[in-house]
């Protein structure tokens, strides 16, 4: 007997593709085409970037994502485009990404040689600054390696510049290119430094407030919005020497090539509207002329 098949809707057409055995998971916008709707991940605890505030999603990244999201809906002729904001855990962030579960990762992420495996990265959207939090009461011979200088003064030998270092115990963000950054110098050091991992700066901070940690490394612009929010006291401080810098850009799956060039296209038309200096100034406190001179580089001609 003749049984007359159900017609395919988009949706299940979509579904049908992505478990196919053998066929590769469908590209991002033929999925977003056929379900006419886009999910956005994004770091909930992470401001000004990006944060949660109640039910939805705010901050700088946040606001960029929305300039994209605005270019997909004209680009792909769907003004009825359903948009979906879901918090990631720092840790997962990559995976989350690559794996699908989110279509482009909004808050900032520093590009690697190792992330570069897993993810596609857009044109840079800031410019991240590494730097670390200590207490107040901190040692001076602690601080003064910190900040560049000597530990102590008199003959410099090799065990003297790494006194100020040696038996401490430092924290990172688990799984990021600053955890991997801090490895490679105790490697270079050769210091006996224990480095122990966090999920999120919060903890971080608290761990170095309770003087379980000597000093938390994070990315900057975080750390001051995160002392001024919890530690108003002053108890912490950020140090002024910034380590490293990295710039940092929206995350989306491999091979989505037609993805990455609207995103770039997106980004690089806010650069030159004036819409990323708007963002700057909203939430990262301006932009100075030498972040204007890297609008002009990061943005594609």
């Amino acid at each position: 007997m003749n049984m007359k098949r159900p017609p395919l809707t988009p949706m299940l057409l979509a579904c049908m593709l992505m478990l196919l055995p053998g066929t590769v998971r469908a590209d991002t916008l033929e999925r977003v085409r056929a379900s006419n709707s886009l999910t956005l991940g994004y770091l909930n605890d992470f401001a000004p970037f990006s944060t949660q505030d109640g039910d939805k999603a705010k901050g700088f990244a946040i606001d960029l994502c929305q300039t994209v999201v605005d270019k997909l809906k004209a680009e792909l002729a769907l003004p009825a485009l359903q948009v979906r904001y879901q918090a990631v855990r720092q840790v997962d962030e990559i995976n989350a990404v690559r794996s699908g579960n989110i279509d482009i990762l909004c808050t900032p992420t520093p590009q690697s040689l190792e992330r570069r495996k897993s993810v596609s990265f857009s044109v840079p959207i800031y410019t991240a600054g590494l730097s670390a939090v200590v207490r107040q009461d901190a040692p001076p011979a602690l601080l003064n390696v910190l900040n560049g200088q000597e530990a102590h003064t008199g003959p410099t030998w090799r065990a003297t510049l790494n006194r100020g270092l040696s038996n401490q115990t430092f924290a990172a963000p688990a799984g990021g290119v600053t955890e991997q950054w801090i490895r490679g110098q105790m490697r270079t050091l050769g210091v006996i430094t224990t480095l122990v991992t966090v999920e999120n700066s919060h903890e971080g901070l608290k761990q170095v407030a309770d003087g379980k940690v000597s000093a938390y490394f994070a990315e900057r612009m975080l750390l001051k919005n995160q002392l001024a929010a919890d530690y108003p006291d002053g108890n912490l401080m950020v140090l002024d020497r910034i380590y490293e810098y990295a710039p940092a850009s929206m995350a989306m799956e491999r091979g989505n090539e037609d993805l990455r060039l609207l995103v770039d296209t997106a980004l690089s038309e806010a650069y030159r509207s004036g819409v990323m200096e708007q963002a700057y100034a909203k939430y990262l406190g301006g932009a100075s002329d030498t972040v204007k001179k890297l609008f002009k580089i990061y943005a594609l001609p």
